[in-house]
């Protein structure tokens, strides 16, 4: 996925790719404090992050402190070191699909192998597939990872499927690693997702502020987690990128400051509450798609009633119209579009409009 993004978003008309917001500019999140930031030194900051910006994010998780928090560059980044210091030669990882399929491509390096289990579509919301859960995890289990706001579904686990995947890997001593990056971006309520964080006394969190808090180009990471793992992911990191930027680090202990972070979120829910609606009056229109609306994010995922694979369908869009979009094989299931429709909502729609075009023609 991210190198069929990386190959053409520059070059489409319309880039519906997307599962972000629209992003803040400096000025927009620092505001009067903005003329200030030309005078941060621009040497080596702490690799772990500074003391302020690991207190500021743990002030989002229940009795986390700065010591359960060390920054990288962006959540894949969080992803890589938290799997690299849980996983061993022998090790089985359980991996939930769909998924953003990183750590599926990971698993294979460093355990024996990846068992995948899966959210499925149940009337009008995925829900976690209980039995392939109960399959995908053993004796020899490590870790199980879940991503919760879902990528690319858009669901949220309930209480009840967050304890069935503590208690599945509570039976044989695993991890569990909860992709969290989407926490935030609620589509029909004020109250943030809850976080796996606190549930277990093996949990590693994983997140940044690419999706929910729309400053993807901070390329800022966080993994939350007991401070031994910490330890293991911070002497990777010395094998990395070594430390987070010092600008990104000081402008993330602005953002995570709990009443600017709130109204960062705030901002973030307001884009999906207005744009949601205009992509879902287009998805009624498309005999050939059915979709579920989603409980969190900029991202909406479509079944397609076509008689060739998705992918195949996406590339016909991007050759035909010049729109970019994610087909469901990227992210690990046989069928399905996915729709990014974070920014600027006229403009996608003038890409929804061309896309259904095509859809059109090949139903």
């Amino acid at each position: 996925m991210e190198r069929y993004q990386s190959l053409y978003w520059h070059l489409v008309d319309y880039d519906l790719s997307e599962s972000g917001v629209s992003p803040l500019t400096i000025a927009e999140l620092l505001g009067p404090d903005a003329a200030g930031f030309v005078d941060t030194p621009l040497g080596y900051p702490l690799s772990e992050g500074s003391h302020e910006s690991r207190s500021a994010i743990a002030q989002w998780y229940p009795e986390a402190t700065a010591d359960n928090v060390t920054m990288m560059n962006g959540g894949s980044e969080a992803n890589l070191l938290t799997i690299w210091s849980l996983l061993e030669p022998g090790d089985r990882f359980a991996f939930m699909v769909p998924n953003y399929c990183q750590a599926l491509g990971l698993g294979p390096m460093f355990a024996d192998a990846v068992d995948p289990f899966r959210l499925s579509r149940q009337d009008e919301r995925w829900a976690l597939d209980l039995e392939s859960l109960d399959r995908a995890v053993g004796a020899s289990t490590k870790v199980v990872m879940v991503c919760n706001p879902n990528n690319p579904t858009g669901t949220v686990l309930t209480e009840a499927e967050m304890d069935a995947v503590v208690d599945v890997a509570a039976r044989v001593g695993a991890w569990v690693v909860a992709d969290e990056i989407y926490r935030g971006a609620e589509v029909d309520t004020d109250a943030t997702s809850p976080t796996f964080w606190g549930r277990y006394d093996k949990v590693v969190v994983t997140s940044g502020l690419s999706k929910a808090f729309g400053m993807p180009g901070l390329r800022v990471g966080w993994a939350v987690a007991p401070t031994d793992v910490i330890a293991r992911i911070w002497e990777r990191h010395d094998y990395t990128t070594l430390t987070p930027g010092a600008v990104s680090d000081r402008l993330t202990a602005v953002a995570m400051e709990p009443e600017r972070r709130e109204q960062i979120l705030a901002r973030t829910r307001g884009i999906i509450r207005a744009n949601l609606p205009e992509l879902e009056g287009w998805l009624l229109e498309q005999p050939m798609l059915r979709h579920v609306r989603p409980v969190a994010g900029a991202i909406v995922f479509a079944e397609v009633d076509l008689p060739m694979p998705t992918r195949a369908v996406v590339e016909r869009i991007r050759q035909e119209r010049s729109v970019l979009l994610v087909p469901g094989e990227m992210f690990g299931i046989d069928n399905g579009i996915r729709f990014g429709f974070g920014y600027d909502v006229q403009h996608t729609l003038k890409g929804l409009a061309l896309a259904g075009e095509t859809l059109a023609s090949l139903a």
